[in-house]
């Protein structure tokens, strides 16, 4: 059966719509608060809104259990992301990022933010949920989406053991007092210095795995791609790591030892 491109087209205006509405909402909370780092709790969240509209449009378009799989998956991942940022986040000053973009605000601050921030990450977060929305559409039989459905579920569950251990360790490690100003070097954190970063990108795969039981699952190979090297090389890692190295004692020779991004054993040995 050929892929529904009329409905799927019709998909990516109403998500994009969707989006927009997100990040509007998202933006008149900040100005309540008068902070914009609310819009990482809405990161996660926002592909939730765009998985469950698409569940909504696809019916009749696409297999119902896998319509169902990928909304479930997709959830789940957005709503653990939001709900550990929210807490991490919780009573914490403004994130600098979001101080600095404001800084350099010409103009109206608020259409300033809008355009920097909101309207930027919508735009991302529609591009990335390709995967999701390309796989509720389409009939699919036969061996090849049962192996590109194992596939991807697994995928997915290797990026959701990363991202959540990963992120249940390191708020471990900076709850207990004795661990001020030290190195977060165990569990995850020995084989890959972004375990979470590396279980954000499997995520994605596993949700483009699951969307290419059709060879217009081929575009969501793209998002993922985008994902990784946006966490790799991006506003990811590469961000975070350009100024903890000057103020964490001990960071440079934890880089040294350790993968930065995909896990492996450490090295034995560091080069002075």
């Amino acid at each position: 059966m050929s892929y529904p491109w009329g409905a799927f087209v019709t998909n990516l205006w109403v998500t994009a719509v969707a989006v927009l509405v997100v990040m509007l909402a998202a933006l008149g909370v900040a100005y309540l608060r008068k902070r914009h780092d609310g819009i990482d709790v809405v990161w996660g969240s926002g592909f939730a809104v765009i998985a469950i509209v698409t569940l909504l449009l696809a019916q009749g378009e696409g297999d119902a259990w896998r319509q169902w799989l990928i909304t479930g998956l997709t959830v789940v991942w957005g709503l653990r992301l939001a709900i550990h940022i929210g807490r991490r986040n919780h009573g914490k000053p403004e994130d600098e990022r979001y101080v600095t973009i404001m800084k350099e605000a010409p103009g109206n601050p608020w259409l300033h933010a809008f355009r920097k921030i909101y309207l930027t990450q919508g735009l991302v977060m529609w591009f990335v949920s390709l995967p999701v929305q390309l796989g509720q559409y389409g009939f699919a039989s036969g061996v090849l989406s049962t192996v590109v459905t194992v596939l991807g579920v697994l995928v997915w569950a290797v990026g959701m053991f990363f991202e959540s251990v990963g992120d249940a360790q390191l708020s471990a490690f900076k709850a207990d007092p004795d661990n001020k100003g030290k190195v977060m070097d165990r569990g995850l954190w020995r084989y890959t210095r972004h375990p979470n970063y590396f279980g954000d990108a499997c995520v994605w795969w596993g949700l483009a795995l699951l969307a290419l039981f059709h060879p217009a699952g081929l575009i969501g190979l793209a998002s993922a791609a985008a994902m990784t090297a946006n966490l790799a090389k991006g506003t990811g890692a590469k961000l975070l790591e350009s100024t903890i190295g000057e103020r964490r004692p001990g960071y440079v020779e934890y880089v040294k030892r350790t993968s930065g991004f995909v896990p492996l054993p450490p090295k034995k040995e560091v080069d002075a």
